[in-house]
Order: structure tokens, then C-alpha cells, then sequence
């Protein structure tokens, strides 16, 4: 047995079975893998792959198991180059993240910036996606940590630690009828067409929460993922934006109103983590601490030793968080 073997067929898997993609991701031929596969399966004397004439059609049961602990010994591999790598060469390496569009565009900038002034041969990755992908690639080990609100606490294998709270805020052109409205209700404001995110995006589900607590339906005629896009839409016409406060910016959208909506919403929490039993690297501490100032490197530890999200969510049970 072959950790080569190992990692083509952990990566058969995350290439939904598909070879010819397999080897293009690897670098790799089609012949050579799945002769690879053949023969590993021959060694274990069982089939990892059912097959239909050239094609593998699903995982069997005992592959489903096997490909279990494929995952954990390759990256135990990987950590123990990365544990090498924080001896021999601390400051050089790779990170990446997954996220959201409005975390890599509003709130991770100046992370990021001076991370690589601090840290120059850190290879930095941003990914984004839904934050069902960012969980499912964190998960998957595809990339080190995932940054979002939605959708993590359904990957137990996932530690997320809370960063910060965020609210939303309203925004309509400057002659609306809603400036003139006061105090801001949700009656009020479902009397609009609404532009806002996509559900299961930037902490939709709060949204939803409260029109449905006072017995609204809001008319919800435009969603997206992208703040920029909903703001563009706004400019349009098309409705009232709802989004991340954090995604307002006095200067570019001055020809905006904002209007506050944090008694309107409850606050959402995002929150970064990383796949149990991954090896962090001192680079790794440190951005974690940049992008949340109370998630100190004995703080990420102790998060790391609980078993679930009930010790996870104990341990921040009382921690003050700020809002952003």
C-alpha cells in the first residue's frame, strides 16, 4: 500500500468519481491512477469502487470506510510536514481560507493586508462560495479555515469559534418614504419590494425570523450574494436593500440612505475554523488572532481539545464579543 494510492482515491471521491478530472487535478493519467486503484484494491482484496463497464459508479460500503481513514492518515501526512515546515522554516508556507462574498470584500481587507506585510512568504488563498461550500471544503481539508455565519454548526467535525456580532442596516435612495419614517418597524418596511441575500447567505435566516415572529411576508422580488449587487439593484429601483451593516460605505454609496435596522434583527455571529485535528502552523495563530483580537493561541487550543459543539458552545457561553 501506497499513500499515492491513498490520495488517488481520496481524490476519485472529491472528484465525484470522475478519473479524467482526477488526473487533471493531480497532474496525473487516467491509465496510471486507475491502474493504481486496481492494484490497491487487489492488495486489500476488496472493491473500493462498484463499476459500470469502464466507469465507477459508486463507493461501495467498505470503501465508504476505507476512505475514511485515507483521509486521516493523509493528513496526518500533512501535518507532519507542516510540523517540520514550523521548525525549519516558520515564516514560509500557505494558508487558505473560504468565505463569503461580504467578509472578503468588507471586513477581511486589512486582515489580509497586513498578515502579508507581516508574513511575506505566506502563500495566501481566498476562496468563496455559499456557506454550505466554505463548511463542506473546510471539512474536506480542501482549505485551513472557513470564515461565515450560516450553515457551519451542521459540520461536526468543523471547530468554529465565534468572532464578532453583526446587525443590519437598510438602504433606500435618498428620497424614500422610509427616511421619513420614524421609528423604523418591520410593518413599515414590508410594505416594499425588498432586495437582500440569498437564503442561507449573510445571516438571511435572521431576516426571515423576524418578518415571521410579527406575522409578516415581506416581498422579497430580488436576491443575491453579493452586497455590491444588492446595492446596485437598490440604485435601480428594483426595492429596499436589507444587508450587512458592515457592507456600507459612506463614501462609495453616499448616494444611499442608510437607515439602521439593529432593533429590527437579531444579531448574527460570524464565526472562522478549521477542520478537527489540523495542525496549525504559528502563522496560522496569528491570523486568527487578526481577524478576532480574543482568540488567542490559548484560547484556539482549548477550543480545540472539545469534543462538540455543546463544549463549543459552553466555552464562548459568556465571552463578549464585539459588533461590527
Amino acid at each position: 500500500m501506497k499513500l499515492q494510492q491513498l490520495r488517488y482515491i481520496w481524490e476519485i471521491a472529491r472528484h465525484d468519481l470522475n478519473i479524467s478530472a482526477t488526473a487533471a487535478s493531480l497532474r496525473s493519467s487516467q491509465p496510471g491512477i486507475s491502474k493504481q486503484v486496481r492494484m490497491l484494491e487487489a492488495e486489500l482484496g476488496i472493491q473500493i469502487f462498484s463499476r459500470s463497464g469502464k466507469h465507477l459508479s459508486r463507493i461501495t460500503p467498505a470503501g465508504e470506510q476505507i476512505l475514511r481513514m485515507a483521509a486521516a492518515a493523509l493528513r496526518q501526512v500533512d501535518n507532519i510536514k507542516q510540523a517540520a515546515q514550523e521548525h525549519s522554516d516558520p515564516k514560509r508556507g500557505t494558508l487558505s481560507i473560504a468565505t463569503t462574498h461580504t467578509q472578503a470584500r468588507y471586513r477581511l481587507p486589512p486582515v489580509i493586508q497586513a498578515f502579508i506585510a507581516r508574513y511575506p512568504q505566506v502563500d495566501l488563498h481566498l476562496h468563496q462560495g455559499t456557506p454550505t461550500q466554505i463548511a463542506q471544503m473546510a471539512a474536506d481539508w480542501q482549505v485551513d479555515f472557513a470564515i461565515a455565519t450560516e450553515a457551519l454548526e451542521h459540520f461536526t467535525d468543523l471547530i468554529m469559534m465565534p468572532c464578532y456580532r453583526w446587525n443590519r442596516c437598510i438602504l433606500v435612495p435618498t428620497d424614500h418614504p422610509l427616511t421619513q419614517t420614524a421609528p423604523l418597524t418591520l410593518k413599515a418596511l414590508a410594505q416594499f419590494p425588498i432586495v437582500t441575500y440569498v437564503y442561507g447567505f449573510t445571516g438571511r435566516s435572521k431576516l426571515d425570523q423576524a418578518f415571521q415572529a410579527q406575522n409578516l411576508t415581506p416581498r422579497v422580488v430580488f436576491t443575491a450574494t453579493d452586497s455590491d449587487v444588492i446595492k446596485t439593484y437598490v440604485r435601480l429601483g428594483l426595492g429596499v436593500g436589507i444587508l450587512a451593516r458592515m457592507a456600507y460605505d459612506p463614501k462609495a454609496d453616499q448616494d444611499l440612505t442608510m437607515l439602521d435596522a439593529s432593533h429590527l434583527f437579531e444579531p448574527s455571529i460570524t464565526k472562522i475554523g478549521f477542520r478537527r485535528g489540523t495542525f496549525l502552523r504559528g502563522y496560522m495563530y496569528d491570523f486568527i488572532q487578526a481577524f478576532s483580537p480574543h482568540l488567542t493561541r490559548p484560547q484556539v487550543d482549548t477550543a480545540h481539545q472539545c469534543r462538540n459543539h455543546t463544549e463549543l458552545e459552553s466555552l464562548f457561553q459568556n465571552h463578549p464579543l464585539p459588533n461590527h
